[in-house]
């Protein structure tokens, strides 16, 4: 890695800026490289997940969770709280662990996301920024409203435009209609014949 950032340098491929600009200059890079190849890099990757069910069942155990449940604080006082906990190294096995007040407090607050940041965020066409927005610009495309050719038309009729349909808005009061569930096609039962009596 080291080598194909000189290479990069060299060949005026990086840029700096802010408290980065003085490595433009190639003997302050080349100093910070040196500094870099005295370090120990140690290289581990995990193994890939199994699928995408895998990605989603470990993600979801972060996005909608407390840092710690209720269920795992077995007592709390001024001077301790104690907590339970698995240990992983050793075959999951269940271990109860007590800290101060003030350290249990830091190690929480370090699972809470700052001020201005969301632990769920939305990309895309979705992304709050320009959500109303796009979609709309979306519905607009999918949904036709151009003249139905018919029958009347041939006859020399003025062509009859549909209603706009929105549907994610109700017609009657204007609210947001939501899916909950859809229904299969009705189907109608085929006459049974009646039975040849010739």
């Amino acid at each position: 890695m080291l080598e194909r950032l000189q290479a990069a340098h060299a060949a005026r491929r990086l840029r700096f800026s802010g408290k980065l600009d003085e490595l433009d200059d190639a003997d302050i890079f080349a100093e910070a490289i040196a500094k870099l190849r005295r370090k120990n890099w140690i290289v581990y990757a995990k193994p890939p997940f199994g699928s995408p069910e895998h990605v989603l069942a470990y993600l979801g155990r972060y996005t909608h969770r407390v840092a710690i449940a209720n269920s795992r604080l077995v007592s709390a006082d001024e001077t301790r709280v104690t907590f339970r906990w698995r240990d992983y190294r050793r075959g999951n096995a269940p271990r109860l662990m007590s800290l101060h007040p003030h350290e249990f407090i830091r190690l929480f607050l370090i699972h809470s996301l700052p001020d201005g940041f969301h632990r769920i965020r939305h990309y895309g066409f979705l992304a709050n920024g320009c959500r109303r927005a796009r979609l709309a610009t979306i519905r607009q495309i999918l949904i036709p409203t151009e003249p139905i050719a018919t029958a009347a038309a041939e006859v020399s009729e003025p062509p009859r435009l549909l209603p706009h349909f929105d549907p994610t808005q109700c017609p009657c009061c204007g609210g947001i209609l939501r899916v909950t569930a859809t229904l299969p096609r009705w189907r109608t039962r085929q006459p049974r014949p009646w039975p040849d009596t010739s």
